[in-house]
């Protein structure tokens, strides 16, 4: 990414959620930013003001807003490491959706790019391993609610060794 779109969290909550309006509504004002991220209407021209200095949005006062390709391109990123923490907190963690959506909201400004990759290919191999899948998560699950795994382990050990395909 150009140094020049370097963004700190709160303009990159900004992109986002201009991304999430012109989605909905095709453009964006500054009052949907304002109820959107809840801040008020001079934080949203300044914030404005600095994203359309970087060339990421179209921006002139009273007028609606727009944002260039480059803008979009960076709010997808935004939006799509938003998006795999959330899906990892809630489907690998058992965190709930409330909360997995606060901590992704936290975590994706500050998580390097590769943290969250090798989050999304664990999933991706949890899914595919014989010995990991929705049986795993959903034990991880239980562990963190009861504090104890729910079958033996032992019996899950063996278990696993007996589905494994033999080596030639």
């Amino acid at each position: 990414m150009n140094n020049d779109h370097q963004l700190s969290a709160s303009l990159e909550d900004y992109i986002e959620a201009i991304y999430h309006i012109i989605a909905d509504k095709e453009v964006a004002r500054g009052k949907d930013i304002c109820q959107r991220l809840n801040v008020s209407g001079a934080s949203v021209t300044e914030a404005l003001r600095a994203l359309s200095k970087k060339g990421l949005i179209n921006y002139a006062p009273y007028e609606v807003i727009t944002m260039t390709e480059e803008g979009c391109v960076i709010a997808e990123d935004v939006i799509r490491r938003h998006n795999a923490l959330k899906k990892f907190f809630v489907e690998v963690l058992a965190i709930d959706e409330a909360t997995a959506e606060v901590g992704a909201c936290r975590f994706e400004h500050t998580a390097p790019a590769e943290i969250i990759e090798r989050m999304v290919n664990f999933s991706k191999f949890l899914d595919i391993c014989p010995r990991g899948g929705k049986e795993l998560i959903q034990g991880f699950a239980d562990f963190c609610l009861q504090g104890k795994p729910r079958i033996n382990c032992d019996d899950c050990i063996s278990q696993c060794m007996d589905n494994l395909p033999l080596r030639k």
